[in-house]
C-alpha cells in the first residue's frame, strides 16, 4: 500500500511538470530544427540551418563563412552574467554578515528590507532605474560632478547597476544563512590570536561562508543570463545579449526557428553551469564522508 502510495502518490507532480516543462522544452526544440517561414514563423521541414547559422553565414555564391558575431553576442552575455555575480558576491558578503549579527529584531527588519524590492515587478524597478540614472537623477547628477563624460543612461555600466540591483538579494540570503550558522568563538579565537579583521575575514568568514556564496552564484548568474529588462531599458538596446536576442528574434525579425536554437543554447550554458555544481557539491560530499 505505501509503496503503491509512493508511485501514485507522485503522478500528479510527474505531469505539471510534463505539461509545464518538458512539454515547452519540446516544443522549442522541434521549432529550433524546423524552416523559417517566408513570412516569419516557422514551417515543418528538418533543417540545422538555425544552428548553422549562430556561426556561419552564407556568401555571394553561397559559401559559407565564419561570421563571429553571435559567438560575441554569447560571449559578451556570460562575461556579463560573471561580472555581476562577482559584483554580488563583493557586496553581499558584508551586507550578510552585519545583518547575522544584529539582534533579532534588527536581522528581521534588514531581512524584511532586502527582500523588500522583490514585492514590486521587476520592470518598475527597471523603470524606476531610469529615473535615477538619467542626467535630472540623482545617479546621472553624481556621474556628472565625478567627472563622467556624457550621459550614465544607456550604456554598460548602467545595465550593470541594474542588473547588480536586481539580483543581488538573491546573493545575500544564502550568504547570511551560511553566515548566521558561524560559531562566533572562531571570530574570539582569531583575536585572541591578534588576526586583524581582513585575515579574520579571509581565513574564517569567507571559507565558512563559501557555501552561501556558491549557492548565491548559481541563484544569480543563471537568471542573469537571461536578462531582458536591463539590457533593452538601461542600456538602451545598445548592447546586445542572448535574452534580447532571443526576444528580437521572435518578435520584430520572426525568424523563430533562430531564436529557438539560441534558446537552446542558453538553456545549454544553464544546465552546464548546473552540472558543474552539482558535480563539485558531489565530490565535496565524496571527501567528506
Amino acid at each position: 500500500m505505501r509503496r503503491g502510495f509512493r508511485f501514485w502518490g507522485l503522478v500528479p507532480a510527474w505531469v505539471l511538470m510534463a505539461v509545464t516543462l518538458l512539454a515547452p522544452l519540446v516544443i522549442v526544440a522541434l521549432v529550433s530544427v524546423a524552416k523559417r517561414g517566408a513570412y516569419g514563423g516557422f514551417e515543418w521541414d528538418f533543417t540545422l540551418a538555425p544552428y548553422r547559422d549562430i556561426l556561419f553565414t552564407a556568401g555571394w555564391s553561397d559559401e559559407l563563412e565564419f561570421d563571429p558575431k553571435y559567438v560575441l553576442i554569447i560571449g559578451r552575455t556570460v562575461l556579463l552574467a560573471l561580472i555581476t555575480t562577482a559584483i554580488c558576491m563583493a557586496l553581499a558578503l558584508p551586507v550578510a554578515y552585519v545583518i547575522a549579527t544584529r539582534g533579532p529584531r534588527a536581522k528581521a527588519l534588514l531581512i524584511y528590507l532586502v527582500t523588500l524590492p522583490f514585492w514590486v515587478s521587476m520592470i518598475v524597478r527597471v523603470y524606476a532605474w531610469l529615473i535615477i540614472l538619467g542626467n535630472d537623477g540623482f545617479g546621472g547628477r553624481l556621474w556628472q560632478f565625478l567627472g563622467g563624460e556624457g550621459s550614465l543612461l544607456f550604456t554598460p555600466t548602467a545595465m550593470l547597476i541594474g542588473m547588480v540591483y536586481s539580483y543581488i538579494p538573491l546573493m545575500v540570503l544564502p550568504v547570511f544563512a551560511a553566515i548566521e550558522k558561524l560559531d562566533p568563538a572562531l571570530l574570539e579565537a582569531g583575536a585572541d590570536l591578534y588576526a586583524s579583521r581582513w585575515t579574520t575575514a579571509r581565513r574564517v568568514i569567507v571559507p565558512l561562508a563559501w557555501p552561501g556564496l556558491a549557492a548565491g552564484a548559481i541563484l544569480v548568474f543563471v537568471p542573469a543570463l537571461g536578462t531582458v529588462l536591463e539590457p533593452m531599458l538601461l542600456g538602451g538596446g545598445k548592447q546586445i545579449t542572448m535574452g534580447t536576442l532571443i526576444q528580437t528574434q521572435f518578435g520584430s525579425a520572426r525568424n523563430w526557428p533562430f531564436g529557438a536554437a539560441i534558446a537552446l543554447v542558453l538553456m545549454a550554458l544553464v544546465m552546464g553551469v548546473l552540472i558543474v555544481n552539482a558535480l563539485r557539491a558531489g565530490h565535496k560530499r565524496e571527501a567528506e564522508a
